[in-house]
């Protein structure tokens, strides 16, 4: 967001710098973002505001704005057919299961406001993709949407399962990352794996990052990372799959970290949001089958 205001700055200091006082800059309103680009309400827009706008005060932005995203990217629109479907899964998975565990005042003062769709992946200079962003606790980006299908939309097959999984997992670690901006996890976290981070996190699989006691290889990146992405797994995975993973890791003293790193998360839930995190856990999971299976 800070990179996208020094453009704009930059951009009108040349405007100003290429014009005189006099000249005619014609109708203002025909450029996009000056009141050019105005369209009729549409059903996703209706269904929208009456499923998040009225009762969390959330938007999302579907129509194309390069000016939200990183002009350094080539991405793609989200096709419109996959709005709906997306945004009802979200509400299903993550808002609602929270709303029954922690209530909906919890969820109305830490969801994000705004959420920007994008249908394709944001694909980085080292090979790696971005699946979704978060900014400051108030928006969230979130790409590859047209991949997304689900049980009963045309063309889906099993292995689709895979995308829906990593959008939840993409939504439930940015929203880790509001709650612990929010109220910070025990400094005991980083004591657990000190050393062990590394920016080259890349060059591993998740396999060789759970023989070092890091749930992921993305995890070795840097503790705040760790800690959401322990969470978003721990998540989506479920918890029959969760021990199904410790129990293929061989290195005991990686399970041991994972361990208790695993206890700290389910006690931060807690003591600072009065959720219980198995529950939390069973139902998230359980709402991804209905989706999947």
């Amino acid at each position: 967001m800070f990179k996208h205001k020094i453009y704009l700055v930059v951009l009108a200091l040349a405007v100003f710098a290429s014009c005189k006082k006099g000249d005619d800059l014609g109708d203002v309103s025909q450029i996009p973002g000056l009141g050019g680009d105005t369209w009729a309400t549409t059903p996703i827009d209706t269904w929208i505001r009456d499923t998040l706008t009225v009762p969390f005060n959330v938007t999302a932005k579907y129509k194309w704005d390069a000016g939200e995203l990183d002009f350094n990217k080539t991405l793609t629109p989200p096709d419109e057919s996959k709005i709906i479907p997306v945004l009802s899964s979200i509400k299903k998975v993550w808002i609602d299961n929270y709303v029954k565990e922690a209530g909906k005042t919890f969820m109305m003062k830490l969801i994000p406001k705004f959420f920007v769709l994008v249908g394709s992946a944001s694909w980085n200079t080292d090979g790696t993709i971005t699946l979704g962003t978060a900014e400051g606790g108030r928006q969230i980006d979130l790409y590859v949407l047209n991949d997304f299908r689900i049980k009963g939309m045309a063309g889906y097959v099993p292995s689709d399962s895979f995308n829906i999984i990593q959008m939840f997992h993409t939504i439930e670690h940015e929203f880790g990352h509001i709650m612990h901006q929010t109220v910070y996890y025990p400094v005991a976290w980083k004591q657990i794996s000190v050393g062990d981070y590394t920016s080259n996190w890349n060059n591993d699989t998740d396999s060789t990052a759970h023989e070092r006691g890091f749930i992921s290889a993305y995890a070795q990146s840097a503790p705040d990372e760790d800690f959401v992405e322990t969470i978003s797994i721990m998540l989506t995975l479920g918890k029959p799959q969760y021990e199904d993973l410790i129990s293929k890791i061989k290195t005991p003293a990686a399970v041991s970290k994972l361990r208790q790193k695993e206890a700290i998360v389910i006690n931060y839930f807690k003591d600072v949001w009065s959720i219980n995190f198995a529950s939390l856990q069973t139902r998230t999971r359980s709402s991804i089958d209905l989706l999947i299976k």
